[in-house]
């Protein structure tokens, strides 16, 4: 039997589950349960900025940062990857 660097027995890649890579599972588990968290904050809130006060539903609120955060995280994360 012939081994491969990186592969199990049976041809398939250590870092699959059920032949999907890991990443895209952990993704798309993470996405539903942000989608879970923003479904069960649908009441409305008021939101303080600096100088002005919103009344909106906290998924918003929630959304916004979430998208906030994944979009600093691949920013720096290109950044690390240029050192």
């Amino acid at each position: 039997m012939t081994r491969y660097p990186g592969r199990q027995s049976d041809g398939r890649k250590k870092s699959e589950i059920a032949g999907i890579p890991t990443g895209i599972v952990v993704g798309v588990v993470t996405a539903l349960l942000a989608l879970w968290f923003l479904l069960a904050n649908l009441e409305r809130v008021r939101i303080q900025f600096w100088l002005f006060t919103v009344i909106a539903p906290l998924w918003i609120a929630l959304a916004a940062t979430l998208l906030i955060g994944g979009v600093l995280g691949w920013v720096l994360k290109g950044r690390r990857g240029n050192r």
